[in-house]
């Protein structure tokens, strides 16, 4: 029997012994002593390239050297093997004739192997002590297609993907200003994820700008895989059930945010996009509502407004009157809701929790399985367990009722992450009605208000425009005015320069 100690043996770190070694090395200018230690830094890398040639203008012995999985292969050799073996004349480098967008220059080992694993190429020649950098990324990716979580009726079809540049392409696109910057930090010891910063540089506060920069730049991770960690990582809060920063899949919305004065911030590797600072009645607009008439989009936006306190408030409501309050139910609807309630074993919050959990579990499920799968069961899944559960006496009528309507309720919210911690809010609401009734629905939503109040987005109040008071927001809270009369952008923002637009009143008939 073998005994494995928990002590390794010394040759297990002499080659990263050696590699930490060579990064804080500069480059040599022998070439044959900068492969060893190439080699050394990348062991067990079978997607390393070293192509050895000659430079035909100058005759000088060079490697060039890629990872052939994060490079763009066609562009190796169109644009650097075949200029520099053929010694086609390039008249504006007539020393390199290379045919590359960007071309860089590095004489230190760390900055070598960074530029490597970001899917650059690097060319070494010998008697040189600095090397060449040349812009080859191309790993794999997909193409741009409607975002899944943020369905619009009226904006773009177009959503963010895993690579960086691409998104801030599109966002580019919507923004053709020279005022539109872009902060680029490294995070992750082991990672290297590039985190992007995009804001309007004659709008945007530059305090906030810092406040984001600073809490960035002190991450010690050892990598960053999507937006949802970033996010974490650097909220105010993480001990809220509230997101702090809104995560969107939609570029015409982050564009959006930037044009009032926000941060946009871009995660490479990530197909959503984090903006801050954000207030609690962002998280209830939509894209859609811009592009509607005002009248419409009120409507809706009223409709959400229901459906946060509907989600948030009715299996409590439902429980606090069955269980203390029901001289407020109407003789005839209590008579019948007793009729059914006999036959159940259950108090109503238990039998609020069974019937809340399994719609969650159906809803994950859905969400786990294949598109074409998931609806079924979760449309088949509802119906068989609500319809076996009322014919068993588990639950009642009136309970599948008002599980069904708050899991409406929820599907309105346009905010896929405010959507769930409202689900969430559910369950400590429905505790607090089945001991104290209404009495504790109130205590439980002065609570509820209290956070929301002392909570805080990038350092900006959450709860503005109502605490504090900014009147002028309101004219695109939870009702919006006519586009033409929104000329100032948001103070919860904190935009440095305050005026969006002109006076753009219609001359019409309407007047």
């Amino acid at each position: 029997m073998k005994i494995f100690h928990n002590k390794p043996r010394k040759s297990f770190y002499e080659p990263q012994k050696q590699a930490n070694e060579i990064q804080n090395k500069k480059i040599s200018t022998t070439l044959s002593e900068n492969l060893v230690d190439l080699y050394t830094l990348f062991t067990h890398t079978p997607d390393l390239i070293v192509r050895h040639l000659d430079i035909q203008k100058s005759g000088e012995k060079a490697v060039l050297i890629y990872l052939a999985s994060l490079t763009n292969t066609d562009s190796v050799h169109d644009h650097i093997l075949r200029p520099l073996i053929y010694g086609i004349e390039d008249k504006e480098n007539p020393n390199l004739p290379v045919s590359i967008g960007h071309v860089g220059s590095s004489n230190h080992w760390t900055e070598l192997e960074n530029s490597i694993l970001q899917g650059k190429s690097v060319l070494l020649v010998e008697g040189r002590n600095d090397a060449m950098t040349f812009d080859t990324q191309g790993w794999p990716e997909r193409a741009i297609e409607d975002p899944q979580l943020e369905a619009s009726l009226k904006g773009a079809h177009q959503g963010f993907v895993e690579t960086g540049s691409r998104n801030i392409a599109l966002i580019r696109r919507y923004i053709t200003s020279r005022e539109l910057k872009i902060k680029e930090m490294i995070v992750g010891r082991r990672g290297k994820c590039k985190v992007s910063i995009m804001y309007l540089e004659d709008v945007a506060h530059p305090e906030v700008l810092q406040e984001l920069e600073d809490r960035i730049r002190r991450l010690d991770v050892d990598a960053i895989l999507n937006a949802g960690e970033l996010e974490e990582f650097i909220e105010d809060n993480t001990y809220s059930p509230f997101p702090q920063f809104i995560s969107t899949e939609r570029p015409d919305a982050a564009a959006s945010h930037i044009l009032e004065g926000r941060f946009v911030v871009m995660v490479d590797g990530s197909p959503s996009a984090l903006v801050a600072p954000v207030t609690l009645v962002s998280f209830f607009q939509n894209v859609d509502d811009y592009g509607s008439r005002f009248l419409t989009a009120n409507f809706i936006r009223l409709l959400r407004l229901l459906a946060f306190f509907v989600a948030i408030l009715l299996p409590s409501l439902y429980i606090s009157i069955i269980s203390f309050n029901y001289e407020l139910i109407p003789v005839k609807l209590l008579l019948n809701i007793g009729k059914y309630r006999a036959e159940v074993p259950f108090p109503p919050l238990i039998e609020a929790l069974i019937m809340e959990i399994a719609l969650e579990m159906l809803r994950e499920a859905g969400i786990r399985l294949p598109a074409p799968i998931g609806q079924t069961v979760g449309i088949v899944g509802a119906i068989v367990i609500g319809q076996a559960a009322v014919q068993a006496g588990i639950v009642s009528n009136m309970m599948i009722i008002v599980v069904a309507s708050t899991a409406i309720a929820s599907f309105i919210i346009p905010n896929y992450d405010m959507s769930s911690a409202i689900r969430l809010l559910r369950f400590p609401m429905m505790l607090l009605a089945s001991f104290f009734g209404i009495v504790g629905i109130v205590v439980g939503l002065l609570t509820l208000i209290g956070h929301l109040i002392s909570l805080e987005s990038l350092g900006n109040p959450y709860s503005s425009p109502f605490a504090p008071v900014y009147f002028s927001d309101w004219k695109d809270s939870f009702l919006r005015v006519p586009l033409w009369k929104m000329n100032r952008r948001p103070l919860s923002a904190r935009a440095i320069q305050a005026k969006k637009q002109g006076s753009n009143h219609p001359r019409g008939d309407g007047k």
